[in-house]
């Protein structure tokens, strides 16, 4: 009698716990209306960008070798072409890659997210100053 107390209980506590943690992991994925949805797609050696809510526009982003530098620059983080995003908006941001498995990271604000081939992976965020953020 007192095995099944030590196996329900337990069983029904753990269950309790469960389930509203659940709730809020899938309420924590959720974006609701985002403003800008920008589709990122990265290849061996650059990033593919595309704002989803426009027609047609999308580029590539290349690292920029430390020769071509300038001195205000931040060797292995500086760009070519650079991603805008509207401030004090809600961005979600779908991230996926062409060859093998990389990783798109803000370390800034924070934020990670896996670009795995075959797999679209979504975050969002809301930048909530004006600055250059750099990530990899």
């Amino acid at each position: 009698e007192i095995e099944i107390i030590w196996t329900i209980l337990p069983a029904i506590i753990l269950i309790f716990i469960a389930f509203p943690s659940l709730h809020l992991l899938y309420l924590l994925d959720e974006v609701n209306s985002p403003s800008i949805t920008l589709k990122t797609v990265r290849h061996q050696w650059y990033w593919s960008y595309e704002y989803s809510n426009f027609m047609q526009l999308e580029f590539d982003s290349y690292m920029v070798v430390s020769p071509d530098l300038s001195l205000s620059g931040f060797r292995l983080l500086d760009v070519d072409n650079r991603v805008v995003l509207p401030m004090n908006s809600q961005v979600r941001m779908l991230i996926s890659a062409a060859d093998v498995i990389h990783s798109w990271t803000v370390p800034s604000l924070g934020m990670k997210a896996d670009a795995l081939p075959g797999r679209l992976n979504q975050i969002s965020f809301i930048y909530f100053t004006t600055s250059i953020i750099f990530w990899s």
